[in-house]
C-alpha cells in the first residue's frame, strides 16, 4: 500500500512533495494498469492483399499483410471511428490511448464501431523490415523500401475497401496519426464526415526532419545495425533473431533524442529535478532517459524504427497538388485542430496554420507541461474539447 503520512508533507520541501506526487501518479497508473489486458474488447485482425503493391517511391511490394483491432464484427448499423496510430503504438488504442477508448469511454468500443490498423513498416504484425521477403526467403531488413506516408493511407483504403465501409463519421489521429489521417482526408474528402487533427502539421518541418536524422545517426552508430541482412529463415529462430533485433542500443538512443522533443523544460523540471540541494552531479533525468530507452528497445524493433523515421519526412501533403495550402482547401470535413500549447515539435502555429487553410475547421489549444505527448496523456482535456464540439464528429449526416 503507498502511504504519504501529513506529518511528511507538512515538513518536506517542495521539490520533495513534487517527487512524492509524481511517485504517487506513477503508482496509481501501474495499478490501473494490472487487470487492465484482461479487460480489453477490441478484436484483432488480419488482412492480406495477395497482389502487388506500388509504392510512391517507384519500388513495390509484392503482397501487403495488415493486422488491425476493431471493437465489433461488422460496422452495419453503427458510427465508423477510425483511429490512426502514432509512430510506435500498435494496432490496439485500448492499450496505448486506454484512458480515450474503451467501454464508456469517450470513443466507447461498445457504442461504436471503432478501427486502428497497424501502419506499413511497423513491427506489430503488419508488413515492415521483419518481414521475409518472398525474393530472398530472408527478411528484409535494410532492404526494405521507403513507404511514405500516403502508402499507409493507400494501405488504410485497401483495407476499409475489403470491409465495406463506405463513410468515416470520424477519423482521428495525434502525431505521425495526424499525418495519416490528414492525408487521407484530402486523397478521399468525401469519405471522412469529420475530422480530428491533433498535434500534427501539414508538412513535415526542417526541425522535425533533423530530429529525424538525429535518431537515424543514432541508429547507425550502433555496429550490430544493418550489417548483416541476409540471414536465412531456414538456419534457426536464434540466428534470425539476432539479425533482426540489431541496432538495439542504437534504437535506445535514438529514443532518448525523440523523448526530449516529445516533452518540455517545464516537464523535466516538474519530474525530473534533483531531490537533494547539494547534489554534485546531476542524474536523475539521466536515469529517465536510459529507462525510457531500454523500454522502447523491448517492445519494438530498431529496423521499423528507422525506416517509419523516413515516413515522417515524406510528409508533404502539397506535393503533386499545386502545394500545401491548394491540398487542404480540397477537405470537406468538419474539421477540429488541436494544439498542445508546449509541444516544440509541433508547436501551436502548425495547428493553427491548418486551421486556417483547412474550410471552416476550428482551432483549440490544450495548455499542459508534457510537451507533445500531451496529446496522450491530457485526456481529460481532449475529452472536454471532443464534448464541446461533439457535432463535429457525432452527427449522421
Amino acid at each position: 500500500m503507498f502511504f504519504i503520512s501529513t506529518h511528511f508533507l507538512l515538513h518536506c520541501k517542495t521539490n520533495e512533495k513534487i517527487h512524492v506526487f509524481y511517485l504517487l501518479a506513477q503508482y496509481l497508473f501501474l495499478l490501473s494498469q494490472q487487470n487492465k489486458r484482461d479487460v480489453l474488447t477490441m478484436l484483432k485482425h488480419i488482412f492480406t492483399y495477395n497482389k502487388e503493391f506500388p509504392l510512391e517511391s517507384g519500388a513495390s511490394l509484392p503482397e501487403v499483410e495488415i493486422v488491425y483491432y476493431t471493437s465489433h464484427p461488422s460496422h452495419k448499423g453503427k458510427r465508423v471511428v477510425w483511429i490512426c496510430h502514432a509512430l510506435t503504438a500498435n494496432a490496439n488504442p485500448e492499450e496505448w490511448w486506454d484512458t480515450l477508448v474503451g467501454p464508456g469511454k469517450y470513443l466507447d468500443t461498445k457504442r461504436d464501431f471503432i478501427i486502428c490498423a497497424n501502419i506499413l513498416a511497423s513491427c506489430y504484425g503488419t508488413t515492415g523490415p521483419q518481414s521475409i521477403n518472398p525474393a530472398t526467403n530472408h527478411p528484409y531488413l535494410c532492404s526494405f523500401p521507403v513507404v511514405s506516408i500516403r502508402d499507409m493511407v493507400k494501405a488504410h483504403e485497401l483495407l476499409r475497401e475489403s470491409l465495406g465501409i463506405e463513410s468515416i463519421d470520424l477519423l482521428i489521429g495525434g502525431s505521425s496519426g495526424g499525418f495519416q489521417s490528414l492525408e487521407w482526408a484530402i486523397s478521399n474528402p468525401l469519405l471522412i464526415k469529420n475530422l480530428c487533427l491533433i498535434a500534427c502539421n501539414a508538412r513535415i518541418s526542417p526541425w522535425g526532419t533533423a530530429l529525424n536524422e538525429s535518431q537515424r545517426m543514432a541508429l547507425y552508430a550502433d555496429p550490430s545495425f544493418c550489417r548483416d541482412t541476409q540471414v536465412p529463415v531456414s538456419i534457426g529462430d536464434v540466428v534470425g533473431d539476432i539479425a533482426a533485433s540489431g541496432g538495439q542500443k542504437g534504437l535506445e538512443c535514438a529514443r532518448s533524442i525523440a523523448l526530449i522533443s516529445y516533452r518540455s523544460y517545464g516537464g523535466y523540471g516538474q519530474t525530473q529535478a534533483e531531490q537533494d540541494e547539494d547534489v554534485f552531479l546531476a542524474s536523475r533525468a539521466c536515469t529517465y532517459q536510459q529507462h525510457q530507452g531500454e523500454k522502447l528497445s523491448k517492445r519494438f524493433n530498431a529496423y521499423s524504427y528507422y525506416y517509419l523515421t523516413l515516413s515522417l519526412d515524406t510528409h508533404n501533403v502539397g506535393r503533386g497538388r499545386g502545394g500545401v495550402e491548394r491540398a487542404l482547401s480540397l477537405i470537406r470535413a468538419n474539421t477540429l485542430c488541436i494544439a498542445i500549447d508546449s509541444d516544440v515539435l509541433f508547436p501551436v502555429s502548425e495547428l493553427e496554420y491548418l486551421a486556417t487553410h483547412i474550410p471552416n475547421a476550428i482551432y483549440r489549444t490544450i495548455p499542459s507541461t508534457f510537451g507533445h505527448d500531451g496529446f496522450l496523456l491530457e485526456y481529460e482535456k481532449l475529452s472536454d474539447l471532443l464534448a464541446e464540439h461533439r457535432e463535429l464528429y457525432l452527427q449522421k449526416n
